[in-house]
């Protein structure tokens, strides 16, 4: 990676620092980008823009690979264009603004990521699930929540995190179930499940 993208890349992580924006872990960056690089990735399919961080590094791969990215908050969506535009990334990142559940799309995808609204996984699973080419992956990260998913739910003081703890919990089980698919969580950043269909 050229020395500007670097520099570029450590002004969004502060930025993400500062403003309390969550965005993915550094191995678990690290782990993604190495996935898109090893399987020949061409086009994701992206939910939860945030402010553009893991869009940019996944583009920054290979300058063959387009992406289309979904974020429903418009102050993160509105920085997001700002920092796709200083990586002169526009044409290969498009970006919609919408609630996920809004937004049609027709293409398909070599790669879907989930990195949104945590309880909503399941949805977001069966409602883009048709935009998954034939033999390919959906990712979906914070499967540990910051240790949440598996603690002892009595030990969870927040009623609204014991409820997406459980909700991730029931994810990570739909997705084990799921006969069309082959599921593996790895132990990387916040937890990441790679899930290939058959």
């Amino acid at each position: 990676m050229v020395d500007e993208n670097k520099v570029l890349l450590k002004e969004i992580e502060k930025y993400a620092k500062e403003n309390k924006v969550p965005i993915m872990q550094k191995d678990g960056i690290k782990f993604l980008t190495n996935y898109v690089q090893e399987q020949g990735v061409k086009s994701i399919l992206e939910v939860g823009t945030a402010i553009g961080y893991s869009a940019i590094c996944m583009a920054l791969v290979d300058p063959k690979i387009k992406i289309t990215t979904i974020e429903r908050d418009e102050e993160r969506y509105l920085e997001a264009i700002k920092n796709i535009k200083k990586f002169g990334l526009e044409n290969r990142i498009t970006l919609i603004f919408n609630d996920a559940f809004n937004v049609q799309i027709d293409k398909k995808f070599d790669l879907i990521f989930f990195d949104a609204a945590k309880a909503q996984n399941i949805h977001f699973f069966t409602y883009f699930e048709k935009n998954l080419e034939k033999h390919g992956t959906i990712i979906t990260d914070n499967i540990f929540f910051h240790g949440y998913t598996y603690m002892d739910p009595e030990k969870i003081e927040s009623r609204n995190v014991r409820g997406i703890a459980r909700k991730i919990r029931d994810y990570v089980s739909f997705l084990e179930e799921n006969d069309s698919y082959e599921t593996v969580i790895k132990k990387i950043g916040d937890g990441i499940a790679v899930t290939r269909r058959k």
